[in-house]
C-alpha cells in the first residue's frame, strides 16, 4: 500500500495543525514520548518536524510533504513545491511578522541607523537580505532563543517573529520595520508531486485543509419565511453566494439555507426575525469546498 510521509509542525503551530486536521477530517493523537503521531488514515505517515527544519527535509525526500512557514522554506532556501497556504498561526488566523525591534528608549529610528551594529536573530538569511535590500552592513548573529532580552547588552537590534507584539513591549522594544510577512504553507517534494498517487493524496489534503480553513469564520443559518416575506429575509442575509432556497410541504412556506460571517450572527438573527423568519437555527461548520 501506498504511504504519504507528511511532516506535522512541532511546537508553536502544533496545537492549532491538529485542531486544523480535526476540523478537515483527520484525528492526529500526538505521545508526548513520540515524534510519530497516530492518524486515522492508513495511507499517512506523520511525524513531528521543527518548523524550521521542515523544507529541508521534505526536499531531500525524508518527507513527501510538510506544513512549515513561507518564512522557513525561503530562510532554508529549500526547493519545494508550494501547494497552498493555510491562513493560520499560533494564535490567530492572521498572517506572523517578522520585525526590526530596538530598545524602546534607545536612538535608532531606523534600519539604516544600523550601519555597523549587532543585530540577533533566528533568520540570519532572511536578514541579511534585509540588510542588503536597505544598504546597510551590519553583523547579524544567530540567536538559540530568549532574542528578545539581548538588547542592548549583547545586540544593538533584534529581528524576531510576532503575531501581536505584546512579547516585544513587555521587554520594553520598539518596532522599528517589518522585514517579512509570512503565512503557514503546505509544501511538497518535487517527486511526490510528479508520482500520481502521492499527488492526488496531498491535492486532497490541499482541498479539505483550506475548506476548513474557510469555514473557521463561518456558520450556517436555516429559516423558514412566508413565501410574501422571503423578499425582505433575502434582503437582510449576507450570502456566501445566493441563498439556497427550497419549497415546503406547505406551499405558502419556503426554507432558506446560506452561509454567513459568524461575527454578524448576533446582529442577522434579530433582523431576520423582524423581516418574518421563523424556525432560525444557527450551526458550525467544518468545512467549505468553493
Amino acid at each position: 500500500m501506498s504511504v504519504l510521509r507528511l511532516g506535522i509542525p512541532k511546537g508553536s503551530l502544533q496545537e492549532a495543525t491538529v485542531a486544523l486536521f480535526a476540523k478537515a477530517g483527520w484525528r492526529i493523537s500526538i505521545n508526548t514520548r513520540s515524534y510519530f503521531p497516530g492518524v486515522d488514515d492508513p495511507e499517512i505517515n506523520c511525524m513531528l518536524v521543527r518548523a524550521q527544519e521542515m523544507a529541508r527535509y521534505v526536499e531531500t525526500g525524508a518527507l513527501d510533504a510538510g506544513i512549515t512557514g513561507r518564512d522557513w522554506v525561503q530562510e532554508t532556501g529549500a526547493s519545494v513545491a508550494e501547494l497552498c497556504e493555510l491562513l493560520y498561526s499560533k494564535q490567530s488566523l492572521a498572517p506572523v511578522r517578522w520585525v526590526l525591534a530596538v530598545p524602546d528608549d534607545g536612538p535608532i529610528e531606523s534600519v539604516k541607523d544600523l550601519q555597523g551594529k549587532v543585530i540577533a536573530t533566528e533568520v540570519v538569511n532572511l536578514t541579511k537580505k534585509y540588510l542588503d535590500r536597505n544598504g546597510v552592513t551590519a553583523r547579524v548573529e544567530f540567536s538559540w532563543g530568549a532574542t528578545e532580552v539581548k538588547v542592548p547588552q549583547l545586540a544593538d537590534a533584534i529581528v524576531e517573529v510576532t503575531e501581536t507584539g505584546s512579547s516585544l513591549r513587555a521587554n520594553r522594544l520598539r518596532i522599528v520595520d517589518t522585514v517579512l510577512e509570512s503565512r503557514t504553507v503546505l509544501i511538497a517534494n518535487h517527486a511526490a508531486v510528479a508520482d500520481p498517487w502521492k499527488n492526488e493524496k496531498i491535492s486532497n489534503l490541499s482541498l479539505l485543509l483550506t475548506g476548513a480553513i474557510a469555514a473557521y469564520t463561518k456558520v450556517g443559518i436555516m429559516l423558514n419565511v412566508r413565501k410574501a416575506q422571503l423578499a425582505a429575509v433575502l434582503g437582510v442575509l449576507p450570502a456566501l453566494k445566493n441563498p439556497t432556497v427550497s419549497t415546503l410541504s406547505d406551499p405558502d412556506w419556503i426554507a432558506v439555507n446560506t452561509i454567513i460571517d459568524e461575527n454578524v450572527v448576533r446582529t442577522i438573527i434579530p433582523r431576520l426575525k423582524a423581516a418574518g423568519a421563523q424556525g432560525i437555527v444557527e450551526y458550525p461548520l467544518n468545512k467549505i469546498v468553493l
